[in-house]
């Protein structure tokens, strides 16, 4: 937020690079090192040390003092609060197969704000199981407790093909943020942010980028 009130604009890859901000100084701030400046963030996340500054300038009130450099404490504790880190969201995740219950299990999500709440799925083999302490609910039951339960986020891990059904049904339980493993492009309201996690195009860049490398190995 502006010293107005206002929310801050920052741009997307900026944003972007701040949970590698918040790492580095987490880390920096373990070690026990009370300061750091522009130029040694710059060099140890590779970025240009004018783009570091910016970024900085953009969440943070805190500001660099010459020969120590920014405060670690103050960094992390902004730059956790413009994301949200600060703030638990919770949400749904519909689909409780082999990658959602690696979701559900998965123990680091509140580090980013995150708690997963509830599952969904069909199969009336899963309804009713357990997963990491979360119930597996009908979907039916979908859009009442995402309105109930005023859930903000919801998380999409079934097959392509009924993908666009739940993001409609998320959407009609008023969810306004989707995070889609599904490999489909969602079509939504404006107000709504969907990010994808297409895993297949992510194996496909690590598949070109090994093929080349075997062919100039070869080559050599």
């Amino acid at each position: 937020m502006t010293n107005n009130g206002e929310p801050r604009s920052i741009s997307r890859p900026a944003l972007k690079r701040l949970p590698s901000y918040l790492q580095f100084l987490k880390a920096l701030h373990h070690d026990g090192v009370q300061s750091v400046s522009a130029p040694i963030i710059a060099r140890a996340l590779h970025l240009n040390e004018v783009q570091v500054r910016k970024d900085l300038a953009s969440v943070s009130t805190a500001s660099g003092r010459p020969k120590t450099g920014f405060s670690t404490n103050d960094l992390i504790r902004d730059i956790a609060a413009f994301l949200g880190y600060d703030n638990v969201n919770q949400a749904v995740l519909v689909g409780a197969g082999h990658l959602g219950q690696a979701l559900l299990s998965y123990q680091g999500f509140e580090n980013y704000g995150i708690q997963i709440v509830a599952a969904f799925d069909s199969d009336p083999t899963l309804i009713g199981t357990q997963v990491a302490g979360k119930t597996v609910l009908a979907l039916d039951k979908l859009e009442d407790v995402c309105r109930r339960m005023k859930i903000r986020i919801g998380i999409i891990t079934v097959p392509d093909a009924a993908a666009q059904e739940i993001c409609n049904r998320l959407v009609e339980g008023d969810v306004c943020a989707i995070w889609n493993f599904a490999p489909v492009h969602l079509q939504v309201p404006q107000h709504v942010l969907v990010q994808n996690e297409n895993m297949a195009e992510s194996l496909a860049l690590l598949s070109e980028h090994l093929a080349n490398k075997i062919q100039a190995e070869g080559i050599e």
